[in-house]
């Protein structure tokens, strides 16, 4: 028997694979599939389960694309219902995988067709789970995003709370835990940045699971200071539910260069979005005109899915020499297939042709402090409302990039304003995208809140918040 965990940071999930005799269980692909098949060529080995552990909604499973390439099975637990084929499997219902056995755990409540794979080995003795949203390290998956008329987020938790007790705490302590995702996923509110993890460590250590905790206690904690979904992740649970376009054709597509005028037209007259998407650094110091900018060095795909609101949205690119490929890539993983192309040769052809560029005005933490202290300045704190709650400068306004489009009407385009976030990824962002619209007096704080502390500045270390 082996398993392997396929991790990707930029959207802290994670694939599995798992091997017995020759056959293969893939748990939760992403949406380039190439790589699973690379896999078990290499292993003379073929794949024979495709196991959706629920609809994803923070990225586009690569199951579709993966069943039609290997004739692999796509299993969903009790449910689930799709526009293409799959094999439903029945609560407790045994699959065999070579020498393995792998049980089906229906475990609503992160969303109703929610299943957890209970991973038996060649004595039967329980070897893992596979948890998918059910069951995080220090979390759980959170209860509202399958709301519907008839079914709120509290009937949800209520399911969770009776999936935890009588499907995955019953287990042993030595059950291993594979959940989908870490430190970093909107799907829960306190991920650990440990990526595997035992049961009885779980029992132990997840607030979750308390043994005395009741069901009303469940409810109200497990529903406490979560923050609205993505706007896309609903979007990508439909895609997954229905299908979609095949990585193949979106990478043929988007993977194509354009010289700077036919880039320039995309722009102007097929209302492409320019998204520029090379380090920080480099957009600050020159950039096309109305670009946005979210890197690749960063949380790339899910700031994309947070901030570009129309997942069909047409999209023109300005990578990094030879990372175009990787970023239609990883707009695919979150659903956005319209990827038209990028600037061959990047920013220096499009300066070359003559077209003017752009730049933010950036300075450091120690430049920001001597202004400040000489005058009052429009400070924008776009980090998440629980880091500003945190500690922030005393006269900030927070402004969390998360809900920038809004509360766009929060900002005044006469005044000048001095932007930082915790680093200075997320800043730039925002500041991208208030150029974009017309606000022209932005200031760009280099290192962000991590430099600003370093300085004497004065900062409010907690708010509660109702004060805000």
């Amino acid at each position: 028997m082996k398993i392997e965990q396929l991790y990707t940071g930029c959207l802290a999930q994670g694939a599995y694979y798992i091997e017995s005799e020759g056959e293969v269980a893939i748990i939760d692909p992403l949406r380039e599939t190439q790589q699973y098949i690379d896999k078990v060529n290499a292993n003379n080995a073929k794949i024979k389960y495709i196991l959706e552990t629920h609809f994803h909604a923070d990225f586009v499973s690569g199951h579709v694309d993966l069943a039609q390439k290997t004739g692999a099975k796509i299993v969903y637990g009790p449910g689930a219902t799709t526009d293409y084929d799959i094999y439903s499997a029945q609560d407790n219902e045994e699959l065999k995988l070579g020498n393995v056995t792998i049980k089906v755990l229906h475990t609503p409540g992160h969303t109703l067709e929610s299943t957890t794979y209970l991973l038996k080995d060649e004595n039967g003795k329980d070897h893992a789970i596979f948890s998918g949203d059910t069951l995080f390290l220090g979390d759980v998956g959170r209860p509202d995003l399958a709301i519907k008329s008839d079914l709120t987020k509290e009937n949800l938790a209520e399911m969770l709370y009776d999936s935890l007790r009588n499907k995955i705490m019953p287990l042993a302590d030595d059950v291993i835990v594979y959940p989908a995702h870490g430190a970093g996923s909107a799907c829960g509110k306190n991920l650990s940045k440990e990526t595997v993890g035992v049961l009885g460590e779980q029992k132990k250590t997840n607030y979750a699971l308390r043994s005395d905790m009741t069901k009303e206690e469940f409810v109200k904690e497990v529903l406490d200071g979560i923050a609205p979904p993505p706007q896309y992740f609903a979007k990508n649970a439909m895609l997954n539910k229905m299908g979609y376009a095949t990585f193949d054709t979106v990478l043929k597509t988007g993977n194509v260069p354009l010289n700077p005028e036919a880039f320039e037209a995309m722009a102007n007259h097929e209302s492409a979005l320019v998204l520029d998407v090379r380090p920080q650094s480099e957009y600050i110091k020159g950039h096309i005109p109305n670009s946005i900018f979210i890197g690749l060095n960063g949380g790339f795909a899910p700031w994309v899915g947070a901030l570009i609101t129309d997942i069909n949205q047409p999209i023109v690119l300005v990578t990094p020499e030879g990372k175009s490929k990787e970023a239609v890539t990883r707009l695919s993983r979150v659903g956005y297939d319209n990827t038209l192309g990028y600037l061959d040769g990047g920013i220096e052809a499009w300066q070359s042709s003559g077209r003017a560029i752009e730049t933010l005005e950036s300075i450091t933490a120690d430049e920001f402090a001597d202004k400040a202290k000489k005058a009052d300045l429009n400070i924008l704190d776009v980090r998440k409302i629980g880091e500003y709650q945190s500690m922030h400068l005393e006269d900030a306004q927070h402004f969390s990039l998360d809900l920038i489009n809004e509360n766009m009407s929060d900002v005044n385009k006469d005044k000048t304003y001095y932007i930082h976030c915790a680093g200075g990824y997320r800043s730039v962002i925002a500041a991208s995208i208030l150029k974009a619209r017309g606000f022209n007096n932005l200031i760009d704080i280099a290192g962000g809140f991590g430099a600003i502390k370093k300085t004497d500045l004065p900062t409010t270390d907690f708010v509660c918040p109702s004060t805000i």
